[in-house]
């Protein structure tokens, strides 16, 4: 066992435009990682046929589009996407959205884009 945080070493990487991700977590039956979305920016709309993935926003704000609605999420609340639901996270705002996002299973090669 060992204490993480971003600041320490962990994977960096980038995804979609401009995006900032930590593995803080990466075993196949658990992921945990930090992202971080600079304002205006969003993912494309897909779907993880195993993982259901939870997403809790440490700072900022982020709206979720799924296939029937979007659902406005703030810091200190979470939103949990059950396996097989279309999403796709957005930035609308002018600051930065820092979140934690957690899937089980690991979402490696579960991914299929709608867009």
């Amino acid at each position: 066992m060992r204490v993480v945080s971003k600041d320490n070493s962990l994977k960096h990487y980038k995804w979609g435009n401009q995006c900032d991700g930590w593995n803080l977590v990466d075993e196949n039956s658990l992921s945990v990682k930090q992202e971080k979305m600079p304002a205006g920016t969003s993912e494309t709309k897909h779907y993880h046929q195993y993982a259901q993935q939870f997403f809790y926003i440490l700072k900022g704000a982020a709206s979720f589009e799924t296939a029937h609605s979007t659902i406005d999420v703030q810091a200190g609340e979470g939103l949990h996407i059950p396996a097989g639901t279309q999403h796709k996270i957005i930035n609308n705002t002018v600051a930065d959205v820092d979140f934690i996002v957690c899937s089980q299973p690991a979402t490696n090669n579960d991914r299929i884009n709608c867009e």
